[in-house]
């Protein structure tokens, strides 16, 4: 049941960077952010799962972040990382926030800067984990 769970994460959150993409090219900046928002917190939570830790009820990326980083023995380096990181990630947090409740628009700078962070972080994880 497990590595279902985690298969059906994985596979969710391609889709999800596969629609970040699609809403970038037609310049849907707000919509592309939203959906590296989602496609980064379902892979986060899949490789929390893979640790064996049930991922919190949160929707915080940087918490999710730091928590893996302790299941990988990493603690210091994902701090580190996400310190350096801390306005990809709060910029990430709010696409989440702001696509449900509030306007606002994403430039094509911004939205571009997050999808790149987006696979850093993934570089980041599966260097360290494997």
């Amino acid at each position: 049941m497990r590595k279902e769970e985690i298969g059906k994460l994985l596979e969710r959150s391609r889709k999800f960077k596969d629609a970040a993409e699609f809403h970038f090219s037609r310049g849907d900046y707000d919509l592309a952010a939203f959906n590296i928002e989602q496609s980064l917190q379902l892979f986060l939570k899949a490789k929390l799962l893979e640790k064996g830790v049930e991922f919190p009820k949160t929707h915080t990326l940087r918490k999710l972040f730091i928590l893996l980083g302790d299941m990988l023995n990493r603690s210091e380096e994902f701090k580190n990382f996400a310190n350096e990181k801390i306005l990809e990630f709060s910029s990430l947090e709010d696409a989440y926030v702001t696509a449900r409740y509030f306007p606002r628009d994403f430039e094509k700078e911004e939205a571009l800067k997050l999808l790149c962070f987006a696979e850093e972080v993934k570089e980041l994880i599966g260097r360290v984990s494997d």
